[in-house]
Order: structure tokens, then sequence, then C-alpha cells
């Protein structure tokens, strides 16, 4: 009897090594601005979710899923290139923290080597659908230096920006809004002072040169050309979508971008059903202005926002059919996320325009609270990974990188620092713990809080150094301002750090201190050797978000027709329901 187990037991094993030693198609959703309590499988009853919820339940749910950042560019950075964004230069010490244009110069570094790179060179076709928000250009319009097709895809057809409320008409503009309106005010106060100079010239009231008023006329037209041909035009500019290198949209119909993303994504996987194959899904969805199909306004219980989220996850549901319909579901590692936590303070009036994120302080923009940064995520492989598991140990999304890159057969690069960790053994339950034992959170390129795994007692403590001060006091996040800020007033430093252990405490509602937690000391001692190591890794590079690369270059717009008068329509009627 122990023979024909011990047989049994070794088909199995070796079943599943031969499946996990093939080379898997590699389909990867990340959702925009999603928070993790905004998803039936993760707690939510109220906005339905059935397509994520089934990848759950046919797959691995991850419990605490940490994303590298809390903004999408510097977030982005980091998955897809499994290192933390401050080693590639895409963490702002300013407070850009993310990519402002279409047409910057600064955005993920050629000589980064993205998992798509590496999946390439393992035989994959590789392709992004949707969102990229990892810059274009370097010098010239048309020199792509940043552009997918330099990082490893074969395939583009999205945003290479982000979406923004200026991408909709009649709404109130998100772009740098607080800057708008300075510059605004400003133009409005010379244009008041060269009326009033040339009315008090005209009746007599002040003696003064026809030249000057002239000359201050011609300053204050410079004034408002300079900043208003960026601000002025942002749909043109940053609203656009392109297939490959070609821009096909400028601006973008917004009431058939879901409906492109979603034909562009199963074609792709009907093209390439022979494989293997990546596909990077990379959703607009749940940013603002959260434009939404007409099938879908008013479906859900939590007006626009739970609208978007629902159409989204039955754009989950359409991709994962196609799988199925091409026969693909069992041989096709499934993966789905968000790039971080909701926006707290994404708001129209009463309603709220942001995602919800559970019982976890914070959102998006926050640097160290969880709502900022612990996020959804699912794995699902058929046959190999086992149906129905929770996870909780701490991973991240930097994971992804050298998970796909094992799965492919493919070999971690040697000549820089990886921060992610094959999940394979965790998800497989080869292995009962982590692999990472400390997980650093940075607000741009500002340390604000770091956690550590005490994989003996099971204890995951968290230490902020830095927090945001909630305006008003005590609301949960930066309301009027957008998002939070990294440093500055609007930050408060501790010394000692806030400490919390996560394991008890996951809401972070109550610090501990040296009188009420006997290791505190020790803890706070072993994070900061854990500090004075990180740092020791980390080389100088050249900041991607510095003030000169984010600033609008009209030599770097990418355009349809022939500069300023960029405008097309390439997709004409193409799209149909799917």
């Amino acid at each position: 009897m122990e023979r024909y187990l011990l047989m049994a037991l070794s088909s199995c094993l070796f079943g599943l090594s031969a499946a996990v030693d093939s080379k898997p198609n590699i389909l990867l959703f990340l959702a925009d601005d999603l928070g993790i309590g905004d998803i039936g499988c993760y707690g939510n009853n109220t906005i339905r979710t059935p397509n994520i919820d089934r990848l759950a339940r046919e797959g691995v749910k991850l419990t605490q899923h940490i994303a590298a950042a809390s903004l999408c560019t510097p977030s982005r950075a980091a998955f897809l290139t499994g290192r933390y964004p401050i080693r590639s230069g895409m963490a702002s010490s300013n407070r850009y923290r993310a990519l402002q244009w279409n047409a910057g110069s600064g955005g993920l570094p050629p000589n980064e080597r993205t998992f798509a790179r590496l999946l390439q060179k393992q035989g994959y076709t590789t392709g992004l659908i949707g969102k990229w928000h990892q810059g274009v250009n370097c010098e010239s319009f048309n020199d792509n230096c940043h552009h997918p097709l330099n990082h490893g895809f074969d395939y583009f057809y999205g945003m290479p920006f982000t979406l923004l409320n200026n991408c909709q008409e009649n709404k109130p503009p998100e772009l740098d809004a607080a800057l708008q309106a300075k510059l605004w005010l400003y133009s409005q106060i010379i244009i008041l002072a060269v009326l009033t100079l040339t009315a008090g010239r005209l009746i007599g009231l002040i003696s003064i040169r026809w030249k000057i008023i002239a000359c201050f006329t011609l300053v204050g037209s410079l004034f408002f050309i300079s900043w208003y041909s960026s601000y002025g035009f942002v749909q043109y500019w940053n609203c656009i979508l392109m297939r490959n290198h070609d821009v096909t949209e400028q601006p973008m119909r917004l009431e058939r971008t879901a409906s492109l993303m979603l034909k562009e994504a199963v074609s792709f996987i009907k093209r390439n059903r022979h494989g293997p194959f990546l596909l990077f899904v990379s959703f607009l969805h749940v940013h603002t202005p959260l434009f939404t199909t007409a099938k879908f306004i008013g479906k859900s219980q939590h007006g626009l926002y739970g609208d978007n989220v629902e159409e989204m996850d039955w754009m989950v549901g359409k991709i994962l059919d196609s799988l199925d319909k091409e026969g693909l579901k069992n041989h096709t590692l499934t993966y789905f996320a968000s790039d971080h936590g909701g926006h707290l303070e994404a708001q129209d009036g009463s309603a709220q325009l942001g995602g919800w994120n559970g019982i976890y302080k914070g959102g998006k923009g926050m640097g160290g609270w969880e709502g900022g940064i612990r996020v959804p995520g699912v794995f699902r492989w058929p046959g190999v990974l086992p149906a129905g598991t929770v996870i909780d140990e701490p991973t991240s999304l930097m994971d992804i990188y050298p998970t796909v890159v094992h799965l492919a057969g493919g070999i971690l690069p040697q000549d820089r620092v990886i921060d992610g960790r094959s999940l394979v053994p965790l998800l497989q339950g080869r292995a009962q713990k982590s692999e990472h034992e400390f997980l650093f959170h940075y607000c741009g390129s500002y340390l604000h809080a770091v956690r550590w795994h005490q994989k003996d007692s099971g204890a995951i403590w968290k230490a902020h150094y830095v927090t945001p001060v909630f305006h008003p006091p005590g609301a949960g996040a930066c309301y009027g301002k957008g998002i939070c800020p990294c440093f500055g007033e609007g930050v408060t430093h501790h010394d000692p750090p806030l400490l919390f252990d996560l394991s008890r405490d996951p809401s972070e509602a109550k610090p501990l201190s040296a009188d009420t937690e006997p290791l505190f000391d020790i803890v706070i001692r072993k994070i900061g050797r854990a500090i004075e190591e990180h740092h020791r890794t980390l080389t100088p590079v050249p900041e991607q978000l510095s003030m000169y690369n984010i600033m609008w270059k009209p030599w770097l717009q990418p355009c349809c027709g022939t500069f300023p008068l960029c405008w097309c329509d390439k997709e004409g009627d193409s799209t149909q329901s799917l």
C-alpha cells in the first residue's frame, strides 16, 4: 500500500514539476487606484465583482500584498522592474511624484530591464494593453526611449499617460489644479493692470508712455501663452491613444475606450493562442474621471465609482472567457492586483469618487499607511496552484518580476539589486513563509515606514518615521489637497517612530511604546540596522521626476498631425459590442 501511495505522490509531483517547467502563458491584470475593500473576495458585499471573485475561488488570494509606492508612476516602475523606484530614479524629491505630461523627458530609464524584456528572450510574445505612464520620449518627439516597445513589449495599445478629469469635457481640471488656479489669477491681474494703465493714459489720469504699456502687454501675453499652451490643451497633449508608435486618437473618445481596450486584449490572446505569450492588461479603470459606458451607469449601489468597478470586473470576465474559448485556461497563469490603494480625497461634493481601503488607514499618496499600499493580489493557474488558498504572508508587487521570469525559464539580472522574491514556492504550498524579512515604504524618495516580518514569532512590526498631517485633523486623509505630501510642513516626523504590530493591529489604530511593548527597543534597533543596510545598497541615479524632466516640452509631444495641429481619429467606427 505504501508503495502505491509513494508512486501516486511521485506521479503528482512529477506532473506538477512538468507543468511548472513548461512555459505558461502569463496574463496580468492591474487596476488603477482600486482599493482593497472594493471587491467581493476581500469583503465587499455591495459592489459586484463576480469575475475577480472567481479568480480567487479558483486560485490563491494574498491578504498582505504590498505596492512599492502609493502612486501610479513609481509603483508601476517597481512592478515592471522588481526594484524599489528609488533605484531607477522613479522616486521624486519634489512634490511631483508622478509623470505630468506625455511631453516630459522623464520616464523609465532605457537601461532598466523589465520582466517583458526578459520574457522576450525566452520566446514569449509580449503585449501591453491600457495604461503605461512611464514616459515616452527623451530628446525628440519620436525617439521613444521610454516607450513600452523599448522596454520589452512587442505590442502596445493604450494610453501612454493616465486618465485625468481633463480627459472628459465639463470636468474640473485635475492636472496641477492649484497651480493652474494661480496662473489664471496672475493672468487676470496682468490683464487688469494693462486695462487700467490704458484707460488712465487715454483719459489723462496717468502719464505713461505707450511703449511701456505695449511692453507690459507683450510680457503679459508671453506669460499667458507660456502656460496656457500646455495647461489649456491637456486633453490634446495627454489624453491620447497609441498603437505601438502611432497615435490613433488625439484626443481620445472616452465613450468607446473600454470597448477598444477589451477588443485589443481579446484579439491579442486569439493571435497568440499557440503561445507562449505575456499579456499585461493595465486598466484605465478606476481612475477619475470614472468614465463608464451607458450599460453600467446606475447599476451599482455606490454611484459612479461602483459602476466603474463593475464595468472593469465585466471586462476581466470577457478576457477570461477568451482564454476559455481558446482552451488556454489551464495553461495560463492569471494575476489580478491594483497599483496602490484607493484615492480617498477624490470627491465631487458629497459624492465619493475614490475607492475604499477596508479596515486599513490612509490611501493613495500616503507612503506608509496600509491603506495606500495594501492591495488585492490574486493568482490562478488551474492544476498547478491549489484552488481556494489564502496566504497571509507579506508579499510585494515587485515579486511578480522574479515569479514570471522563473516560470518562463529566465534568469534574473545579476548586475543589479532585484528587490522582489519569487512567489512560486509560496503559491504552490512548498514554502510556508515569505522570503521578505523587511519591506521599505517610500513616499517619493523619502523613507516613511519599514515593515519587519519576524518569522519566528509571526509578528509583523511596522515602524513609521514620517506620517502625513491629515486635513482636517483626524479626517484620515488630506482633503482639499488632492493627495498628502511627503515632506515639509505637511508631514510629522516621529522619534522614536510609531510602532505597530500588524498581526494584532492591522488597522494601525494603537501605536506601541516602550511602556506597552517589552520588545519595543529591540524592534526599533533591528529595523534601524535594516535601514542602514538598505541604504548601503542604493546608488545615485538621475532623478526621472525632477522639475526639468516633468515639464511639458513641445518638441517631445506625440502628435498625429503637424504640431501644434494634433488631431486624429484613426479608430473610426471600428469598435463593436463584445
